[in-house]
């Protein structure tokens, strides 16, 4: 991405479900790529089985676990965990990635409010 802007969140980005505030503002920065996330689900209901879903594209980067307000982190599938709202317990609202060790906000699972 040499020669890319950097765009931050420039404002709290939201639970969809419940409104609980999941990162506050100019903490994330946006990224594309290309990953499988499963729908959204209840926490009781994912599963590594999960086979249905769909491909995302933005996502919101979070490089230290510690910087979300409310998130919760499923049980470890190959190198990620899946990231669901602390408060509501929906999800998967994005992945943390074991290997590289930073968290991604499908920006297409979640709501902006400033």
């Amino acid at each position: 991405m040499a020669g890319s802007e950097v765009v931050k969140n420039a404002e709290k980005i939201l639970c969809k479900h419940c409104s609980s505030v999941i990162i506050a503002p100019n903490v994330a920065t946006k990224e594309e790529f290309k990953h499988f996330l499963p729908y959204m689900r209840q926490k009781s209901e994912l599963s590594v089985d999960a086979a249905e879903g769909e491909d995302l594209n933005e996502w919101w980067m979070v490089p230290d676990m510690y910087m979300f307000e409310n998130v919760g982190f499923s049980n470890t599938v190959g190198t990620f965990k899946y990231l669901t709202c602390a408060d509501c317990e929906q999800g998967p609202v994005g992945i943390h990635n074991l290997t590289v060790k930073k968290s991604y906000v499908a920006a297409q699972r979640i709501v902006y409010k400033s």
